[in-house]
């Protein structure tokens, strides 16, 4: 006991002296994040205003009807609350929330921030829902769900709450209201189309998580509406480890002093259609519903319960600074059953001249991502015929097969163009917001994807990133190739 008495006496000190050292780390992180968000733009309304959306209780039992009210009921709280009462500092050419602005949303004939349906011409087929993704709106759909409308299906486009209004909704939007509305979309489709006909869901990055989450949800319950089909454009199976640390950053904000660091960004509205700032609790939702997500795949995983899943079909660039293109991989459709899924990748363009500027990683991704054939899965590469071509071919290798058969594709690489990204997939080049060539007559008061900035480092109110990053899409065509073919013919 004489011999224990010390080293419990020195394992008591040593407890304490790292109780302190990590105290002062966290609080030393506290003072820098608390001093860096006195930097920027203050907070304006649009960041402070939250709007009245439906309860997660309420989600539970409305219907669509219901859940359109309601959001007319937020739009009115933005327009009353913020738009009418905006200092003049803010009115301003190009700030969505200033109705004298191009790029005023209640200015277009559809507001694209809205939940919108769009019918088939005749009987409908079957039914779609669409989730967009994080600070996102339902514009990120308008060229799929028109697709699946020329297919014969009745296409809901749902905005999730806390979206489309202003970016102070995500500061108190949980991703289990993102649930909820996935489930109230579902029993639409649903009815709308009756027991017998098909009902797919189709999401785009934290869309596609809320896909996944509902289909395995489904499994369990079968009072939710399973869906038939998945498609997925950059899911956001896995997110960057900073994600997990998110909520820290916003700490100092219970400081109302300190308000603004609960925002990792604070940016100027000049997207009609998507929030430029970002608030912690956001990122943070996110982080939670792919951690969800992952607990859920293992588990049906496990439980051999994968097998009831319905086809997955998924639309990944190689390159993807936003969610993990491994995660989508090895976390999701390696764990798939043989069940007529199918993965599309786009590689980067190996055939201009950026692959020798391109990091070590970025230019050998593909082959650190793909395991080798045989796959469970239908895979098809988008790619350059060659390391030294421009050409594009499609490399298509069947589920649990070992052979790879290459035919050429029409489209390629715009010259100037490195890689896709993870905003790019859903859009196409003529896209008007985000097409690198718009069609003119698509117009939405400004063009996000044709911008070619010259000029001195640091001047801008944006990051350089975000002007250099791919918006839009080439091989759009192709993915609505492969989104048809398991589709009725068009009508």
């Amino acid at each position: 006991m004489r011999i224990f008495g010390p080293l419990w006496r020195g394992s008591k000190r040593a407890v304490k002296l790292f109780a302190l050292l990590v105290a002062a780390v966290v609080l030393t992180i506290f003072v820098v994040r608390a001093v860096d968000s006195q930097r920027g733009p203050p907070l304006e309304p649009w960041h402070t205003f939250v709007p009245p959306e439906l309860s997660r209780s309420a989600l539970a039992k409305a219907d669509l009807a219901q859940y359109l009210a309601a959001e007319d009921k937020a739009f009115a709280a933005v327009e009353a609350k913020v738009t009418q009462k905006l200092p003049p500092t803010d009115r301003v050419r190009f700030n969505r929330y200033y109705d004298a602005s191009p790029i005023y949303p209640g200015r277009f004939a559809q507001d694209f921030n809205r939940t919108y349906v769009l019918e088939p011409k005749g009987a409908p087929e079957g039914a779609a829902v669409f989730l967009h993704g994080l600070t996102d709106s339902p514009y990120s759909h308008r060229h799929l769900a028109k697709l699946y409308a020329d297919h014969g299906f009745v296409a809901i486009v749902l905005r999730l709450p806390g979206h489309g209004t202003v970016p102070g909704a995500l500061t108190e939007t949980d991703y289990e209201d993102w649930i909820a509305a996935t489930r109230l979309a579902m029993r639409e489709a649903r009815h709308r189309v009756g027991p017998d006909k098909p009902v797919h869901i189709v999401g785009y990055s934290n869309g596609g998580a809320l896909a996944l989450m509902h289909a395995l949800d489904a499994l369990d319950d079968p009072s939710l509406v399973a869906p038939s089909r998945i498609v997925l454009m950059s899911p956001m199976v896995g997110v960057t480890e900073f994600a997990r640390f998110a909520g820290l950053a916003g700490l100092p904000s219970i400081f109302p002093a300190f308000a603004k660091a609960a925002w990792l960004n604070l940016i100027p509205e000049f997207n009609p259609f998507k929030y430029n700032s970002f608030p912690v609790h956001a990122a943070r939702q996110s982080f939670l519903l792919t951690q969800a997500l992952q607990e859920n795949i293992t588990r049906h995983s496990r439980s051999g319960r994968l097998s009831g899943l319905a086809p997955v079909l998924t639309f990944q660039s190689v390159l993807d600074h936003t969610v993990s293109t491994r995660a989508v991989i090895d976390d999701l459709h390696a764990r798939l059953d043989d069940n007529g899924s199918e993965l599309v990748l786009f590689d980067i363009n190996r055939g201009g001249h950026f692959e020798e500027l391109l990091t070590v990683n970025a230019g050998t991704t593909l082959g650190r991502l793909l395991p080798p054939a045989p796959r469970r899965f239908r895979t098809a590469v988008i790619a350059n015929a060659s390391t030294t071509s421009e050409a594009m071919e499609v490399r298509e290798t069947p589920a649990n097969a070992t052979e790879e058969t290459r035919r050429p594709l029409s489209i390629t690489y715009p010259d100037d163009v490195y890689s896709l990204s993870h905003v790019a997939i859903p859009f196409p080049l003529s896209d008007g917001l985000y097409g690198l060539e718009p069609d003119l007559s698509d117009t939405f008061g400004i063009r996000l994807g044709d911008i070619a900035a010259r000029g001195e480092f640091g001047s801008l109110v944006v990051g350089m990133d975000m002007l250099v990053r791919m918006s839009s899409n080439p091989f759009f065509p192709y993915l609505a190739e492969r989104v048809a073919a398991g589709l009725p013919p068009a009508r």
